[in-house]
């Protein structure tokens, strides 16, 4: 197995990064890497990197009601270019404010159905459907064979 330097590893890294509309594996073969081992450390950087960088990085859905009143308070006073920047350094648009902030006033005290919920309602509305069909086939069986029993009878009574 090879080992490779920190500087090596560093330049790597930076290709990666600015390879532009390349393909890793692409940029990989130039260096003589193995493409997964690039992955690998283009993974380890941006856990490294985590903490406050990955939470730059959070779409504006992931972001906590917490978060998302944190963000109001900090821009309230900005406007123009300065919000601009703002929402730019957080992965943020200006109407992802607008949108948290005309939330918050519609739902007073209700706060906004977490991620966990929402998903567990998805969830149950799945199964209910499903549950739904079967009962539907089950129902469409059971007719079926009631019209047969009745033909059966029919042509029974008609032979004696």
């Amino acid at each position: 197995m090879a080992t490779y330097t920190a500087a090596f590893i560093e330049q790597a890294l930076q290709k990666a990064y600015s390879r532009g509309d390349r393909t890793i594996m692409s940029v990989a073969t130039d260096l003589n890497l193995n493409h997964h081992t690039l992955r690998y450390w283009m993974k380890k950087k941006s856990a490294l990197a985590g903490g406050p960088a990955s939470e730059k990085e959070k779409r504006p859905s992931d972001w906590t009601v917490e978060e998302q009143l944190q963000a109001l308070h900090e821009s309230h006073a900005l406007s123009g270019e300065q919000l601009q920047a703002w929402c730019r350094e957080r992965g943020l648009f200006p109407h992802n404010l607008t949108s948290w902030k005309a939330a918050f006033c519609a739902s007073g005290k209700e706060a906004a159905p977490k991620a966990g919920e929402v998903k567990s309602l998805k969830d149950e509305n799945v199964k209910l459907k499903r549950e739904l069909v079967r009962k539907d086939k089950a129902l469409a069986e059971a007719a079926a064979l009631l019209v047969l029993q009745k033909k059966f009878r029919a042509l029974w009574e008609d032979e004696e």
